[in-house]
C-alpha cells in the first residue's frame, strides 16, 4: 500500500457541497477523502499522542486531544463548554478570561438539526454549517440568535424540554434520517416554550435573545456508497490498525465494511494513512 500522509490527526476538514467534501488533516498535510470511497484504506496509529495545545507527549488523550495539565487549566476544556448555562465568567473564575471573551462572549445560534432524529443544539455563529456537518445532520435550521454562549445554554436548556439534545450515533450510521418539517417543528417548540423564552428576553434583553424566523432549512448530503451491515466501532487504543473498504463518510465518522471510526475522538494521535 502507498502511504498518503502521516502526522498529528485533527478532525476532518469538511466543506458543504453535494455531497460534503472531506479531507484528512495530519499535521500540515491535507488528504482528500472522498476519492478514497470504494477503495481499501488503512489507518495506522503510530503509538504516540501529543497534546494539541502544548505538544507534550501524553499516554492518554483528554477532552479530545489534550494532556491532563492542559485539560485542567484551559477554558475550552472546562465543564461550561459542555454545559454553557454553567458559565462562571461573571463570577470572575473563568480559567482564561481572554479566551472566554473571544469565544463565549460572541453571537451564538440555537438550531434544530435532523441527524438520527430531531435535536436542538448550539454553536458559535461562525461555526455554521461546520457544526451541522460534524454532527451528521441531513437537515438543519437556525431558530434563535443570542449574544453569548451562556445565553445559548439557557435557551437550549429551555427547548430540550420539548426535543432531544443528543444524537444517537448508531442510528446515524445505519441509514439516512427520515426527512421532517423543521419549520413546523420549530413553531411547535417555540409556542410551547413561549413563556420561558419571554422570561429570558426579560432577563437579558430582546436584542440579546432574538428568534430567527426567516432562515431556510439547509439540506446536507454525505458521500456514502452504502451503510455498514453491522455497526462495530474501531478502538485505536486496543488495535492500532484500521483497514477495510471505505463505504462512506458521515459527520466525523468513516464507515468501512469492517467497522466505523470517529476521527474526532482521536484528535492529536499520531497516525499514518495508507491506500
Amino acid at each position: 500500500m502507498i502511504e498518503l500522509a502521516r502526522g498529528s490527526l485533527s478532525k476532518m476538514k469538511a466543506q458543504l457541497g453535494a455531497p460534503v467534501q472531506y479531507a484528512f488533516r495530519l499535521g500540515d498535510e491535507e488528504v482528500p477523502v472522498n476519492p478514497l470511497i470504494g477503495k481499501t484504506l488503512r489507518l495506522e496509529y503510530l503509538g504516540a499522542i501529543h497534546c494539541s495545545h502544548c505538544g507534550r507527549k501524553t499516554k492518554t488523550s483528554f477532552s479530545q486531544g489534550y494532556c491532563y495539565p492542559c485539560m485542567q487549566k484551559l477554558a475550552q476544556c472546562d465543564i461550561c463548554i459542555m454545559s454553557p448555562e454553567r458559565c462562571h465568567y461573571d463570577a470572575g473564575t473563568c480559567r482564561e478570561p481572554g479566551w472566554g471573551e473571544q469565544f463565549c462572549m460572541t453571537d451564538h445560534v440555537v438550531y434544530l438539526a435532523n441527524s438520527s432524529g430531531v435535536k436542538v443544539g448550539i454553536t458559535r455563529a461562525t461555526q455554521i454549517p461546520t457544526r451541522w456537518v460534524d454532527q451528521g445532520a441531513t437537515q438543519a435550521l437556525p431558530i434563535m440568535r443570542v449574544a453569548t454562549r451562556q445565553q445559548s445554554g439557557f435557551v437550549e436548556d429551555l427547548l430540550r424540554s420539548q426535543v432531544a439534545d443528543k444524537t444517537n450515533w448508531r442510528a446515524l450510521l445505519k441509514s439516512d434520517a427520515t426527512p421532517v418539517d423543521l419549520l413546523a417543528i420549530r413553531d411547535q417548540i417555540l409556542d410551547a416554550c413561549a413563556d420561558g423564552m419571554h422570561a429570558l428576553q426579560q432577563r437579558f434583553g430582546i436584542q440579546a435573545v432574538q428568534p430567527l424566523s426567516e432562515q431556510p432549512v439547509v439540506q446536507i448530503s454525505y458521500p456514502i456508497e452504502a451503510y455498514p451491515a453491522k455497526i462495530t466501532s474501531f478502538n485505536l487504543d486496543k488495535n492500532p490498525l484500521v483497514e477495510g473498504t471505505l463505504l462512506g463518510i458521515k459527520g466525523q465518522y468513516l464507515m468501512f465494511d469492517t467497522g466505523v471510526i470517529n476521527i474526532r475522538k482521536y484528535t492529536a494521535y499520531q497516525l499514518a494513512v495508507h491506500h
